[in-house]
């Protein structure tokens, strides 16, 4: 699968999954701004591009403010005439627990990958209705923020944000061609290596080269950042064309199409609920199956 002629941003992809991201558009023949906070991260992804064939640039800076995705949109015209897709990677983790969070813990990861996400995406969506030919927002959620996470209310909360956000601009962008979707990735990264339970797995396959092993990939849907990478090459290619306000998981052997909010079960009272109606009626009524809640913990082997 090919994305020849097209051009793609791809934010915080100094390294990571950012990077995979970059070099697997590249190598299928997208040019690529690559866009990190790290000079000489964003440069090295640049030389590989180069190295291999492709083509790239770098913009230093990081996402957030206006000023910064409207010059990741003018990079990307500027050196390769025109944008196809935008990939809103670009984050940051504050992890706290609820009552020691600050103020400055939480509005940072609300910036970078909520408010980063918005002022990407709104700057890309002007251009490629200015293009006229449609386009493609990849918008990068995570299981934190599907199903929320102890001591990530900042990360959960931008992330499921972000989810809502990919519904929302699929309706809006729908007759300019603009398709828009999450992707919820789950891969062997700096943070991953922090979990007890693959850790060990995570630095021996590392150590050795071998693979990780099969109830990782298949069991827990973890594997490596390159992994990952073929969704958003899918997703920016024209195989896509009917895919839109999906949020799509991916990591390792699993592939997952998430849910979106719904009701599960519905009671009704004449004349409307009286809380002694609902607190005799919970328990056998809808709140005989409550919905589980946080990532499940890992099973091991």
């Amino acid at each position: 699968m090919d994305v020849v002629g097209k051009v793609a941003v791809v934010t915080g992809s100094g390294r990571g999954l950012g990077r995979a991201y970059a070099e697997a558009l590249a190598a299928a023949g997208a040019a690529v701004v690559v866009n990190d906070v790290d000079g000489d991260a964003a440069k090295q992804v640049v030389d590989a591009i180069e190295s291999a064939g492709g083509r790239a640039t770098a913009v230093v800076a990081p996402v957030g403010e206006t000023a910064v995705a409207d010059q990741l949109v003018a990079t990307a015209v500027a050196e390769f005439g025109r944008l196809d897709v935008m990939v809103t990677n670009a984050g940051i983790l504050r992890d706290r627990v609820l009552w020691k969070m600050s103020d400055e813990e939480f509005d940072d990861v609300i910036r970078v990958h909520l408010r980063g996400t918005f002022t990407c995406a709104r700057a890309a969506a002007q251009r490629m209705r200015e293009q006229g030919e449609g386009g493609r927002l990849i918008l990068v959620a995570s299981p934190a923020g599907q199903r929320g996470n102890f001591g990530q209310t900042n990360y959960a909360a931008a992330k499921a944000g972000i989810a809502a956000m990919a519904r929302t601009w699929a309706m809006e962008l729908a007759k300019a061609g603009i398709l828009v979707n999450a992707v919820v990735p789950v891969a062997a990264t700096e943070m991953t290596r922090t979990i007890p339970a693959f850790a060990p797995a995570i630095e021996e396959a590392e150590r050795t080269g071998a693979p990780l092993p099969r109830w990782l990939r298949r069991d827990e849907g973890l594997g490596t950042v390159e992994d990952v990478a073929s969704l958003i090459v899918f997703l920016a290619s024209d195989a896509s064309a009917e895919v839109t306000g999906q949020a799509i998981g991916i990591g390792g052997d699993r592939l997952a199409l998430w849910s979106h909010p719904a009701e599960k079960s519905v009671a009704y009272s004449q004349d409307g609920w009286t809380a002694e109606g609902i607190a005799a009626s919970w328990s056998s009524g809808i709140g005989a199956e409550p919905e589980s809640y946080g990532i499940p913990a890992p099973q091991g082997r």
